[in-house]
């Protein structure tokens, strides 16, 4: 069959969606491209939600792929506001959900994304409640942080991860009171350990930010429809005029595990069970982005990375084994955080009991160096704080798998460069 006879189907359009539709077409795919997206917006980029757009500093049309008009210049099809009510892998169709009609394909690509956890407690229908995933979402937030900056109004955050603590920093931006819930006893615990975690506490708390470890969010209190406080598993009630559940967030599987196809275990963060080429147990449907959990041989497990870079780069590599090219996808993961006046990139898999030593390269106390998650000498993440240019040679660290001399790791004068072989 020729490619001008096929039909390849993308649903979710987000950047790994987008993506994909956009490398079938630089790779020379001349058939049908549908792409469905759940959202009436153009696909977007997801970090400026909680970043430049949410702190003001980036336009609204800054945050997506592409401009409106390059999905009609390429012929991609672009289904707004449409859901897929259903897969039949038998008749490789897809079924949408207004309208109950279907689409013949004969590759499928699931780039559903997640979804925010919600707060399973009482007083969650109260209008000051939010979560962030959406550029709806966000919009709507920005509203609200300015609102309470206005106001001397308080924020509670129940969840001291990565959105959790740049939606404080950008709540202290427009001047609103924060108080932040967390179950642990540092942020980020998951993925940077307590080494780590602290600092980002200490940077939070010398901008004003309250933490309340240890606990966990049992209700929010209102009154005609509105937040007044929240109350804590210990018996502690702290002021709210808004709440933000930043709980994590789960993998959109339900039209996978609908269609009958292998899952990963929950324990292990779940999502669509995928082989190195982004293949599922179906083996012309394909998963990418936030939804998949890829085998990394680097790394020797599976992962679901839910960061930016994942998306932008898991998308074009499953639109290339959709055409038939032979690519194996093992991208070191990336993400990064601007807070205050920390900015921060990360590269690498290192969670807490996978390392034996945490290697500092520069000053810590003044928020510029680079750290570095070490097991028996072999580099397997890296941080770098406040310092730039330097993730191609980390993430070449962690490609190596070779010992290095942890003492040379630490030192600023020798160049990274130097470090591998």
């Amino acid at each position: 069959m020729v490619d001008a006879d096929q039909t390849f189907v993308i649903v979710g359009g987000g950047l790994a969606g987008a993506k994909a539709a956009e490398t079938l077409r630089a790779e020379g795919f001349t058939g049908r491209v549908i792409l469905i997206c759940d959202e009436r917006d153009h696909p977007y980029e997801r970090p400026p939600l909680s970043k430049g757009y949410l702190l003001g500093s980036a336009e609204r049309d800054s945050v997506f792929v592409h401009e409106p008009g390059w999905y009609a210049r390429h012929d991609v099809e672009l289904h707004l506001g449409a859901t897929v009510a259903a897969v039949d892998r038998a008749a490789k169709t897809v079924r949408f959900g207004e309208d109950g009609t279907t689409v013949r394909y004969d590759k499928l690509l699931l780039a559903t994304g997640a979804e925010p956890r919600r707060l399973d407690i009482p007083g969650t229908d109260l209008v000051g409640v939010h979560h962030l995933r959406r550029l709806a979402h966000s919009e709507r937030l920005k509203g609200v942080l300015s609102t309470l900056g206005r106001d001397n109004g308080h924020l509670v955050i129940a969840g001291a991860g990565w959105i959790g603590l740049e939606i404080a920093a950008a709540a202290r931006h427009y001047g609103a009171e924060v108080t932040v819930v967390h179950r642990g006893q540092t942020p980020l615990h998951s993925v940077l350990g307590p080494e780590l975690g602290m600092l980002f506490a200490e940077l939070h708390r010398e901008h004003g930010v309250r933490f309340h470890f240890g606990a966990t969010l049992t209700e929010i209190t209102g009154q005609d429809g509105m937040v007044l406080a929240a109350r804590t598993d210990d018996g502690e009630e702290h002021p709210a005029h808004a709440v933000l559940a930043a709980i994590g967030a789960a993998p959109r599987t339900a039209l996978a595990e609908a269609a009958g196809l292998e899952l990963a275990d929950p324990a292990s963060g779940g999502g669509v069970l995928v082989d190195e080429r982004l293949r599922t147990s179906d083996p012309d449907i394909y998963a990418a982005g936030d939804v998949a959990s890829f085998p990394h041989g680097l790394f020797s497990t599976r992962l679901r990375v839910e960061h930016w870079a994942n998306a932008l780069n898991g998308g074009p590599a499953a639109a290339r084994a959709m055409l038939g090219r032979d690519e194996v996808y093992d991208r070191v993961p990336y993400f990064f955080t601007d807070q205050y006046d920390l900015g921060m990139e990360y590269s690498g898999w290192a969670p807490p009991g996978s390392y034996d030593q945490v290697v500092i390269r520069g000053d810590a106390g003044k928020r510029e160096f680079i750290a570095f998650w070490v097991r028996e000498g072999r580099v397997l993440a890296g941080m770098n704080v406040n310092v730039w240019d330097v993730t191609d040679p980390i993430q070449r660290l962690i490609r190596s798998r070779e010992a290095v001399d942890t003492e040379a790791l630490a030192d600023p004068h020798v160049p990274l460069e130097s470090l591998v072989a």
